[in-house]
């Protein structure tokens, strides 16, 4: 295929962006995609369990067990940071089969630790893992999408978090009957049986490998998406960067040099486009981050045992399956940036309200607090499907991975400071409801900055 632009000729982005989409060929990327996307999300439910859990087994004051959800989040931090550009280096497929096998490992390895350090130390390196999945997942499966349903796969990909925090929650209710914390971590050994599928399942991104100057691997790829689809075969042809390598020897070193310095071509990119897609990411997560961390806690203190507040957590988490069927559905049809801000606002404020009637409840939660306990988790999971799929659309192919990464990033570094700040001072001082309304405002500010400085998204093909 040629590497010239044509007026008649459409780009390789055009022909996957118009390819049919097929349950085999596609669909088999998203469900690995998923799966993986499926265990992320257990992985990080996982601190929110373990926090009452470990208190109790090591004696913890309520500053000390914060670092069980701060090591983890703010290893994610790292991760995401490194791996959003790794994954734009590498490419999608290896970065992730990296990601799946890190988180994995670190995670069972803290089933073994001897001590409350060495189980911090291993928190922080699955969560170094973990902090990679979600950009390199979102990147990966995008990039193979048809136009058309990109906005709709991407969002029905937050499905599996839900999917995942609720299998966190009932599968740790029920093993607590034949064993304590080490057992529900000894499950996360299951996501390295995954990378086998993606070795075999997944092939490289096109796109990764045309913005990368690898066009005969690129075009190998397309032809067999082409064929697996049944479209029509054509000509294709391929953007060449204007910085393209020749393929000279430091190509790889100048790749690596690249990545290092993503941070500031994403600044300098759009400064507006970055600041919005920050924001959104630093308060609609830790919105949801705070209430998935701290819930069993909180629930516990007011006289609920282990499993009963597990149980109403994972309701919470559970509904929100509902909630990504009704961002799917609604995403393309109302535009991203009605979807996002409207329930973003709206989820901020069911938490606020949670806390509320939470607070006046007993042992025995009140109707009221569960309703609008679950009524969050539902609107929350409408939210964040929609952040997902609209920040990884902001950003050119050669910047998706490093521009969902460092959005990511940086809400990593906020939630993960977060549950210090929230379990020292925050909560025990200024209590739980004037906590959530501040986490609220911060919301409410983001969204008025994505309606003033970004642009909607919704339709465009990814270039």
């Amino acid at each position: 295929m040629s590497t010239t632009t044509s007026a008649s000729v459409p780009t390789a982005s055009e022909v996957i962006a118009n390819l049919p989409w097929r349950w085999r060929t596609q669909g088999a990327i998203f469900i690995i995609g998923g799966l993986g996307f499926m265990f992320d999300a257990w992985d990080v439910a996982l601190n929110g369990f373990l926090i009452p859990l470990l208190s109790d087994y090591w004696s913890l004051s309520v500053g000390q067990a914060s670092w069980i959800a701060a090591a983890n989040l703010i290893g994610m931090a790292l991760g995401a940071f490194i791996w959003g550009g790794v994954a734009d280096v590498i490419g999608r497929k290896k970065a992730f089969t990296l990601t799946l096998l890190v988180f994995s490992i670190f995670t069972v390895a803290g089933a073994f630790a001897p001590a409350y350090g060495w189980f911090i130390l291993f928190r922080f390196l699955a969560g170094f893992g973990l902090g990679g999945c979600i950009p390199v997942d979102y990147a990966l499966v995008g990039e193979f999408t048809p136009s058309r349903h990109r906005g709709r796969v991407l969002t029905a990909m937050d499905g599996w978090w839900p999917i995942g925090a609720s299998l966190c929650a009932f599968v740790s209710a029920y093993l607590l009957d034949f064993g304590d914390w080490r057992l529900i971590m000894l499950i996360m050994i299951v996501p390295a049986l995954l990378t086998v599928a993606v070795r075999f399942g997944i092939p490289e991104s096109p796109l990764y490998l045309a913005s990368v100057g690898r066009y005969e691997e690129a075009d190998a790829v397309i032809a067999g998406l082409v064929a697996r689809t049944g479209a029509e075969a054509r000509e294709w042809t391929h953007v060449v960067p204007a910085s393209a390598s020749s393929g000279s020897g430091d190509e790889a070193d100048g790749r690596w040099r690249a990545a290092s310095g993503q941070l500031v071509q994403l600044w300098r990119h759009s400064a507006r486009t970055t600041l919005v897609a920050w924001s959104l990411f630093v308060s609609i997560l830790l919105v949801y981050y705070a209430a998935l961390t701290w819930l069993p806690g909180i629930l516990k203190q007011q006289g609920l045992a282990d499993q009963a507040a597990f149980l109403v957590t994972g309701s919470m988490t559970a509904v929100g399956i509902l909630g990504v069927v009704v961002s799917a559905l609604t995403v393309e049809r109302f535009g991203r940036k009605w979807v996002l801000g409207s329930t973003a606002i709206a989820s901020a404020v069911l938490l606020v309200a949670s806390a509320v009637f939470i607070e006046s409840s007993g042992s025995q939660l009140t109707f009221s607090a569960k309703a609008t306990i679950i009524g969050f988790g539902f609107v929350v999971q409408v939210a964040i499907p929609a952040l997902y799929t609209y920040v990884s659309e902001l950003y050119p192919t050669r910047l998706r991975g490093s521009g969902f990464g460092w959005a990511s990033a940086a809400s990593r570094v906020a939630t993960g400071i977060a549950p210090i700040v929230f379990g020292a001072f925050m909560w025990p001082v200024l209590g739980l409801t004037l906590t959530f309304v501040l986490t609220g405002v911060l919301v409410v500010a983001a969204v008025l900055m994505m309606s003033l400085l970004a642009r909607e998204t919704t339709g465009e093909e990814l270039g």
